[in-house]
């Protein structure tokens, strides 16, 4: 059993990343999206992308910097299955899933414009906005010093895989087909 987990910056390729190994290699989908969005609804907040980040803020704050990654790799281990973990963060999630062993963190990154053109397609309840609240919105997940907050930036360094995705899905599908060959060596 292997655990992947996956960063990278908005709009680049996460979710395809995870669809394709959830429909092509039958992988289990554990997504922080999902856990934050229950989280909102029982407190009865806006479902948007502020929202998302307060809450994930407030809960690393209160338990612990990988406090929402943790509580996904249980439910991964628990299903016994190869698994994926959607949307880390945070270095303080990824050192907390390296500890823990047979984990690997994959990165995805393409240019800002087509990451943009992409969420506008996606039109999922946290991506109606202009472009320039997604560059605001980046920015502020980027970097932080505070072990807490969105540091992708230096997750994507952390990464033992990191994805250009600035051309086509069958492209992106065919690096990850490739770096799985080698995982498996």
């Amino acid at each position: 059993m292997i655990i992947i987990g996956i960063t990278g910056t908005l709009g680049a390729g996460k979710g395809t990343i995870v669809e394709y190994l959830v429909k092509k290699k039958g992988f289990v989908h554990f997504s922080v999206r999902a856990f934050l969005i229950d989280e909102i609804k029982k407190r009865k907040l806006p479902e948007n992308r502020d929202s998302m980040v307060k809450i994930a803020n407030e809960l690393r704050a209160k338990h612990s910097p990988s406090y929402i990654i943790d509580q996904l790799y249980i439910k991964a281990k628990s299903s016994g299955n190869n698994s994926i973990i959607e949307s880390i963060r945070t270095p303080g999630e990824i050192e907390s899933l390296k500890k823990k062993g047979d984990f690997y963190l994959f990165a995805v990154d393409a240019k800002p414009q087509i990451r943009f053109n992409r969420i506008l397609l996606r039109n999922s309840e946290t991506d109606h906005i202009s472009y320039e609240t997604f560059l605001k919105n980046e920015k502020r997940e980027m970097t932080s010093d505070n072990p807490n907050k969105q540091n992708v930036r230096r997750c994507i360094e952390l990464a033992d895989y990191v994805f250009d995705n600035n051309g086509k899905t069958t492209e992106l599908h065919n690096k990850v087909e490739k770096v799985l060959r080698e995982m498996k060596t």
